[in-house]
């Protein structure tokens, strides 16, 4: 569908999620896109890490798209453009802070010199694309330079928060006051395009200067050390992480390269330069304990990161007995399982552990109802769009925002095309929105034959089986059978050779045509496995001449 005299919105990713934000505005035949992010795999994909949004909609449109526009930097807005940016062949747009994260991985990827990356001012940066102009507008968050956009089109203006919320005191820039966003709404506003995530909270989210307060009290009671696993991405919960270390007199630790990237990244435009400069693991070891703190990646149960590592003995940094780690960020839904494996790990060393559910240590980066209501009172728009967050997130935030007396609200979902403007908001259209996944080095659809393989194989196991025929089609010696994944183990040498037997009888009645005799044979063999154990594994079956 090409934009006509009209203003379209259209989600391929965080409209019935949370993560993977890419969001389309279409206006007179051009496109721009706001964020392009991934989200983190779970069990439903073996093998995975990440998944990709699908954009094949405006991939299929050379020439309409005129950019992408970046709020801020945390992967579900920006992990994509690695994988997808140079392939979509349009610049990118972000402040400086952001810029510098998309840089680094541009050049991780070696595709920095295919892709455009214009860094525009953090203090109300404005630039025009086609009929777009858009606007930076700082908002709080738990990133440095998190960022509205407000988007002047022929036909509207749109006002896209972007991942926000309220904190009166801020530890990383400074965002746009309830004056500066009041002045926004006498404008107009056509639509607010907003952060769902936290609709349900009755509380405004708090200050991160709050969490300082919490972090000190708990980390100035430890004895031993002290390790604090928080997102990388988090630069303000870093700023006040380096306050605590020098608050209670000890000396500072990073461990995980994530961290070191978003901390060389905020020091080289401005941020953190009063960071305390880190020891490195060698010498934390070395160190009395009670002088030590540890900032670790891994939160989130990643296996990969530093605190799994850690749990696990297999990083320099080791804890044992005495030590303390605290959980300073929220349990992502789904990371249940992940996260109890590490902590119970480390519960296994006697190490206590303290989260957001014990003190006051984490604060979130989104918007509570209240904080919403105040958004809603300023912006005053004609119109509310929720965003980023699942269906029940977004059907919540538009009753709430009706009830705050938003005249209009649309509840849409990843694929929807709604017209906004003129007559609007109403859908007139559904396109594909699916998921891709990072496999490797290879990208592939999220529910393609390969993935669905990899299910099934996980599921049922898969055998392989050999058989040698002479130049006449007979078969010549005993077939071989090889299993992985089948639940056989006290019985295995039975079980193949019952599933041997059965291999060889269809060989021999299997005729002429190699297909007919392969499909018997497969056939034969899988009966064997249901017969023994219920289950129906792949079953590969190899025909040899000899």
């Amino acid at each position: 569908m090409t934009p006509g005299k009209e203003l379209l919105f259209l989600a391929l990713g965080g409209s019935g999620e949370i993560g993977m934000n890419v969001n389309l505005y279409g206006c007179e035949g051009k496109w721009v896109m706001v964020d392009c992010g991934i989200t983190f795999a779970d069990p439903a994909y073996p093998g995975i890490d990440l998944i990709l949004p699908d954009l094949s909609f405006i991939e299929e449109r050379p020439g309409d798209l005129l950019g992408i526009v970046l709020t801020h930097g945390h992967e579900d807005h920006i992990g994509a453009l690695p994988y997808l940016a140079a392939d979509l062949g349009v610049p990118l747009y972000a402040t400086p802070f952001t810029a510098g994260l998309i840089r680094g991985k541009l050049e991780e990827e070696g595709i920095s010199e295919q892709v455009k990356l214009h860094v525009i001012d953090r203090e109300h940066g404005q630039f025009h694309l086609g009929p777009f102009g858009f606007e930076y507008v700082p908002l709080a968050h738990s990133i440095p330079e998190g960022n509205a956009l407000l988007i002047e089109t022929p036909y509207g203006r749109v006002f896209h928060t972007g991942d926000w919320k309220l904190d009166e005191e801020p530890l990383l820039g400074t965002p746009s006051t309830a004056a500066e966003l009041e002045e926004i709404g006498d404008k107009g506003v056509l639509a607010l395009v907003c952060d769902s995530t936290n609709v349900f909270n009755d509380e405004a989210s708090g200050s991160e200067a709050a969490v300082r307060e919490g972090l000190d009290g708990v980390i100035a009671g430890a004895t031993g050390r002290v390790l604090v696993t928080t997102f990388a991405s988090n630069a303000a919960r870093l700023a006040t992480l380096g306050q605590v270390a020098q608050d209670t007199g000890r000396r500072i630790c990073v461990a995980g390269r994530s961290l070191d990237r978003i901390l060389r990244v905020a020091k080289s435009v401005g941020y953190l330069r009063d960071f305390p400069e880190p020891i490195d693991f060698e010498s934390a070891m070395k160190l009395p304990p009670r002088e030590v703190m540890i900032v670790a990646t891994g939160g989130q149960g990643e296996a990969r990161a530093a605190l799994g590592r850690i749990a696990f003995d297999q990083h320099p940094i080791k804890l044992s007995e005495g030590d303390l780690v605290v959980f300073s960020s929220k349990q992502i839904p789904g990371n249940e399982i992940a996260i109890g494996r590490i902590q119970n790990a480390l519960a296994a060393k006697n190490i206590q552990m303290i989260t957001d559910r014990q003190a006051h240590v984490h604060v979130s980066g989104h918007p509570g109802r209240p904080e919403l209501a105040l958004m809603y009172k300023w912006i005053r728009p004609e119109i509310i769009v929720p965003v980023h967050g699942e269906r029940r997130h977004m059907a919540e935030q538009a009753r709430f925002a009706e009830a705050q007396g938003v005249p209009r609200s649309i509840v849409q979902e990843n694929g929807t095309m709604v017209r906004l403007s003129p007559d609007g908001p109403r859908v007139v259209g559904q396109e594909r929105a699916g998921r891709l996944v990072l496999d490797g080095d290879v990208i592939l659809p999220a529910d393609g034959s390969t993935i669905n393989e990899r299910r099934r194989i996980a599921a049922y196991g898969q055998m392989s089986v050999a058989v040698a025929l002479d130049a006449a089609g007979r078969l010549k010696g005993e077939p071989e059978v090889r299993l992985q994944g089948i639940p056989v183990e006290e019985d295995k040498d039975e079980f193949l050779a019952d599933a041997c037997d059965a291999a060889a009888e269809a060989a021999r009645a299997g005729g002429k045509d190699e297909d007919k005799m392969r499909e018997s044979i497969r056939l034969a063999v899988r009966r064997k496995a249901v017969e023994w154990t219920g289950k129906k594994p792949i079953v590969d079956v190899l025909l040899l001449r000899v």
